[in-house]
């Protein structure tokens, strides 16, 4: 029988949930991801906990809300200690190896503090986010003043690139993300007008299938039970890419932005704020989101080719058969949306994300194609992953939900009313625009099937979506006495969440109970006036004793 060994955990940069046609999009088809749906359970209500990378990512790779785990911005450590998806999973008897992205960036003085050595086999662990690193490509080797983003940027890649021949000292900028004019020069994607030009480069030997090809080697070479983080980096920008995905897609295949007039001028400060950034404004343009968005519909429609590739591949090898198979991203992109460009805010164009998951296992059979409607987080894939390799999930330190239940038609849901969202940009220049501190540059999300409740620091009113009467968020009601009743009753599920004993992880909830009975055991008698005011065997050792008698007299 069928039975899932193996977890191909694959993660996209920037997806947006509704640009897949099994989420509805019109225009972009996208039949592979599709059909791993109609073989597992599509989530209609998945939700991020941070809407940029490296916050995101931290928290679906703990399954940890970003309040407990701390690394709030790209950027930002996680914490040496902080346990993760790998931690967990190598406890419970399954590898758990790294293809592709992370964003993580390692706590190098609490590793130093404790004597870890990045090259030692627990040292690089801990530096790379709990995987064991099969290879790590980031993504991202831009170039500017204070030198390289990212020192280790798309190394591996840009060596493979000049294996097959592509020249110059950074070619994942001229040839995988630019495009180029007849004289031969380089039209950079950093410039959204290039956006509209094919990358230079021949698409085999473009990202995606580059990593495509990377996941189907640690698959291949793999022997024991595995997790593979098969982590993409599109379609995230520079949006450039290679025919003939460039030219899939024109003006006609743009839907309209969902904006409204009045949603810019009565806009909260804070989000405000976020519509009038650089990148915002850009988006504001036509002839940006005629260049940009065709190429990003063009990224998306080769990620979805390239799941065929590696999805037939899978069934030709046998393995489909034992290996789970998880499809998400780390959250979405506001490409002109609520007058917004990149993803920093809390809308549902940022935060909620596509999740569909295949499980082999015959006590899947009877949710195969099927679509959950409950609200689901994405710290909810680490205990999931942890019940597929046989484990107990630690619940004093995960604080996601198993998805099994729901997988295997047991639960509907996981039994929460709401989810959580949260972004700290405390290191961005909006924070000086809205001359906020440190301490007040942080958001808070809270949203259920009807509402969703923006708290902002700073002494802001909050702001309220009614997400069944205004689906497309454009009418904030945080102002409005009418809604009173609503907002506090956010505000306490809001404080209840805020309440939990997240940072309690060194005592899980059993040894916490067995503790209260353990005091007596151990002679403890505050308290106890009469030795006979308690059970015999709490004080058989403090009975019948003698001592010679040392006082001064």
């Amino acid at each position: 029988m069928a039975k899932a060994k193996n977890i191909l955990f694959i993660m996209f940069d920037q997806l947006r949930w509704d640009y897949l046609s099994c989420y509805g999009h019109p225009h972009l088809h996208t039949p592979n991801i599709d059909r791993l749906a109609a073989k597992g359970v599509r989530f209609d209500r998945a939700y991020i906990q941070s809407p940029i990378c490296g916050s995101s990512r931290m928290s679906t790779y703990t399954g940890r809300y970003v309040h407990s785990h701390g690394a709030s911005w790209n950027g930002i450590p996680l914490k040496v200690g902080e346990l993760t998806m790998g931690d967990h999973l190598r406890d419970a008897g399954m590898g758990c190896w790294l293809v592709g992205k992370t964003h993580m960036k390692a706590d190098a003085e609490g590793m130093a503090r404790l004597g870890l050595e990045p090259d030692s086999l627990i040292g690089a662990r801990v530096a790379e986010c709990g995987f064991d690193v099969f290879e790590r490509d980031d993504g991202m080797r831009p170039q500017g003043p204070g030198g390289f983003y990212d020192d280790r940027g798309a190394l591996k890649y840009n060596e493979y690139l000049r294996e097959r021949g592509y020249g110059g000292d950074n070619p994942w900028h001229d040839h995988a993300n630019s495009g180029i004019d007849e004289e031969g020069n380089v039209l950079s994607g950093w410039f959204l007008k290039n956006s509209d030009q094919p990358a230079n480069i021949a698409e085999k030997d473009s990202e995606t299938p580059y990593l495509t090809r990377r996941g189907m080697a640690f698959i291949e070479q793999a022997t024991e039970p595995w997790c593979c983080h098969l982590s993409y980096i599109k379609p995230h920008w520079p949006y450039v890419v290679p025919e003939p995905y460039a030219g899939m897609y024109g003006r006609q295949d743009i839907l309209p932005p969902i904006l409204s007039q009045e949603e810019f001028d009565n806009a909260h400060p804070v989000l405000k704020g976020f519509m009038t950034t650089p990148f915002s404004e850009a988006f504001r343009r036509r002839e940006v989101r005629d260049a940009v968005i065709p190429a990003y519909m063009g990224l998306i429609k080769q990620c979805d080719d390239q799941m065929g590739v590696l999805f037939k591949w899978l069934e030709e090898t046998g393995r489909m058969d034992d290996t789970m198979i998880v499809v998400t991203s780390d959250h979405g992109d506001f490409l002109g949306d609520h007058w917004m460009g990149e993803k920093m805010f809390f809308h549902d164009t940022s935060v909620r994300v596509p999740l569909i998951i295949y499980d082999p296992s015959p006590e899947a059979d009877a949710t195969r194609g099927t679509v959950c409607d409950e609200l689901v987080e994405c710290i909810d894939l680490v205990p999931t992953f942890v019940e597929v390799a046989g484990g107990a999930v630690p619940d004093h330190i995960v604080e996601g939900r198993s998805l099994l239940p729901i997988l295997h038609g047991k639960a509907a849901g996981t039994g929460r009313d709401y989810v959580i969202c949260e972004y700290d940009y405390s290191a961005s220049p909006l924070a000086d625009k809205l001359g906020l501190s440190v301490r007040e540059a942080v958001m808070f999300m809270i949203a259920t099937k009807k509402w969703k409740l923006i708290h902002c620091e700073g002494g802001f009113r909050p702001i309220l979506f009614d997400l069944e009467n205004d689906p497309d968020e454009l009418v904030d009601l945080g102002d409005s006495d009418a809604h009173a009743e609503v907002i506090a009753e956010m505000y306490d599920k809001l404080f209840a969440w805020t309440r939990r004993p997240s940072q309690r992880t060194t005592r899980s909830a059993a040894q916490l109970e067995a503790m209260r009975r353990q005091s007596r055991q151990r002679g403890v008698m505050i308290g106890v006036y009469d030795e006979n005011d308690v059970p015999l065997e709490f004080t058989i050792h403090y009975r019948g004793r003698k001592a010679e008698d040392k006082r001064q007299r």
